[in-house]
């Protein structure tokens, strides 16, 4: 396991982890612990559940912003613990990224269709698992915490989420798009460096790194509620050919569009 955290990583948006409440389900204890620690040293609020109805328990009465949730768990396993959280109208909303070792397409396509919005793979990086939280979170409000002895507010913080905010909604209204640099970063009322600042600030990804996150995001969501032919699809999100965009889709989810479409299918049969 990887508890190191560089430098650079650190000034990449990690802050915004601060005050969030995040619940870990994993019923290895040193995984557990390591885990929580990691995450606690970014100033999170990080609650544990040792099983599978554990941590449904938790999360009902808790209310956390996201659960890390291990596929492998006694009493309920994380796929079933998932598919009643997303049942239950107290948790639905609450985002939940799965940790397995496993590193099979089929196991991966699983956790998604049960209602997963990430994987992590052990044995656990945890600047990835860093950077992807924030990722997840970003989009979600700063809950309101106590101020923190010693700490100061950083005005480029706002700044760089202001600019971030504006540059995201101008890319989601445009994802069949690939627009340059200096498009964007007038769209958000900013210069170039400014904006690439403010991403590496806010999410730890470049502009078109976080573009091509969104189109992903955008394309499984697209393959799960509608009919429309994947072709389709890779053009209304930006991408040439339907070879591009089922290379892309493959590496970002582990399976093609057409594979993701069929185990959808198959999962909803009786």
């Amino acid at each position: 396991m990887h508890e190191s955290t560089s430098p650079e990583i650190q000034r990449l948006g990690l802050d915004r982890l601060r005050g969030r409440r995040l619940l870990i389900a994993e019923d290895e204890e040193i995984q557990r612990e390591l885990l929580a620690n990691y995450l606690r040293r970014q100033g999170c609020h990080v609650y544990l559940a040792g099983d599978g109805a554990a941590a449904i328990a938790q999360a009902q009465r808790l209310q956390p912003e996201l659960v890390l949730m291990d596929v492998n768990m006694p009493v309920y396993d994380g796929l079933t613990a998932c598919r009643m959280l997303k049942s239950d109208h107290r948790t639905g909303a609450i985002d939940i990224l799965f940790m397995s070792a496993n590193t099979a397409p089929d196991d991966r396509v699983q956790g998604l269709l049960a209602g997963a919005v990430d994987y992590i793979l052990k044995p656990f990086n945890f600047e990835e698992v860093g950077l992807r939280l924030t990722l997840h979170l970003q989009g979600k409000s700063t809950p309101r915490a106590e101020p923190v002895v010693g700490m100061q507010s950083r005005p480029s913080s706002t700044l760089d989420g202001l600019v971030f905010e504006a540059a995201r909604s101008y890319l989601r209204s445009n994802l069949g798009r690939t627009p340059k640099l200096d498009q964007v970063a007038r769209a958000a009322g900013t210069n170039v460096s400014r904006l690439n600042n403010s991403f590496k600030h806010c999410v730890g990804m470049t502009v078109f790194e976080y573009l091509r996150e969104e189109r992903m995001k955008k394309a499984r969501q697209l393959l799960a509620e509608t009919l429309l032919e994947i072709q389709s699809i890779a053009r209304e999100l930006g991408y040439t050919s339907g070879a591009n965009f089922t290379a892309a889709f493959k590496t970002r989810f582990g399976l093609t569009p057409g594979q993701f479409r069929q185990e959808l299918r198959h999962d909803k049969l009786p």
